[in-house]
């Protein structure tokens, strides 16, 4: 089986799922990571995060690449919660990643591979509209981008949702350059995303494998479940990482898709209309404990360094 050429573009530090995100495709054997790239906020912050979760996963050969702190029109002021890096970083820690900008290594790693990279992002989408912007090859080149983003309404939990979601609200203008670039999308949205849940259980059972990385995701969740004042969070990162393992835990159907925004600063709406032609595969459903079960069983493993079969999936 060819292996599954990816970018990690990644806002890690707040939500426990992105760094949760980057521990599923390190522990994929199915995935080669080209290289994960920051965005939004603190890029050099997260850029460290990444690298450090890298060297946990034994996976320093990875390069990290940091992008673009503010959004693309610079008009909206950057939300972080505060708490990025505690679980992870420590004072001890001297930590180098590449110096190299990461839309210069995005446009020349998908143009250079025609039909080979799949950009897989999970922020905002900041780097990927400058990249487009700078190259729009970038658009034709790339095999497909499995975006974390947006909401459409159209799966079963519809009048439930909110109207926007957060990694599209903090850049819309960039969404909207990708969105309307052509490139084949797979939106995974807030639709199938709020379907995946996992728990304190789920915390603890990566605590007691003893792995380095495991224990480091199972501090940074605890710390995410203070800050929530809950004790259960959702992966909406990894199942945008897992989609590229198996395509078959979601449903979805093809549309078109454009975000709506003006100055106010929680605008960001994206409207979809079904179409046939449409350039996005909006996912609508997911089978939430076989996603569950993927997750864990490439996380959780036994001494033995055989797979883990998770308990909790039906």
């Amino acid at each position: 089986m060819a292996l599954q050429r990816i970018i990690i573009d990644t806002d890690i530090g707040s939500d426990i799922d992105d760094a949760m995100a980057l521990a599923l495709a390190v522990r994929s054997p199915e995935i080669q990571l080209e290289g994960v790239t920051t965005v939004y906020g603190d890029v050099d912050l997260r850029a460290k995060m990444a690298k450090k979760m890298l060297q946990l996963g034994n996976r320093d050969d990875v390069r990290v690449y940091a992008g673009i702190n503010n959004p693309l029109l610079n008009n909206r002021e950057i939300w972080m919660a505060g708490h990025e890096g505690i679980g992870l970083l420590t004072d001890e820690d001297v930590i180098e990643y590449d110096d190299r900008h990461a839309v210069d290594f995005i446009i020349e790693t998908v143009t250079n591979n025609p039909g080979e990279i799949t950009l897989v992002t999970i922020g905002p989408l900041t780097n990927i509209a400058a990249s487009i912007i700078r190259e729009p090859k970038v658009a034709d080149h790339v095999k497909e981008i499995i975006m974390m983003g947006g909401v459409t309404r159209f799966g079963e939990m519809g009048p439930e949702l909110r109207l926007v979601e957060h990694n599209i609200v903090c850049d819309p203008e960039a969404a909207s350059v990708v969105f309307r670039s052509g490139a084949p999308i797979v939106m995974v949205g807030l639709d199938v995303t709020l379907k995946v849940i996992i728990t304190e259980e789920e915390r603890r059972r990566l605590h007691e494998t003893g792995d380095p990385m495991n224990m480091a995701l199972s501090r940074m969740m605890k710390k995410w479940f203070e800050y929530n004042n809950e004790q259960h969070t959702y992966m909406h990162d990894p199942l945008t990482v897992a989609l590229v393992l198996d395509r078959s835990l979601v449903k979805t159907k093809k549309m078109n898709v454009q975000v709506e925004y003006d100055h106010r600063l929680r605008t960001g709406q994206t409207l979809a209309t079904i179409s046939e032609y449409g350039n996005v595969d909006v996912c609508i459903d997911v089978e939430e404990d076989r996603f569950i079960e993927l997750l864990l069983n490439h996380l959780v493993t036994e001494k033995s360094g055989d797979n883990f079969k998770y308990k909790g999936v039906k």
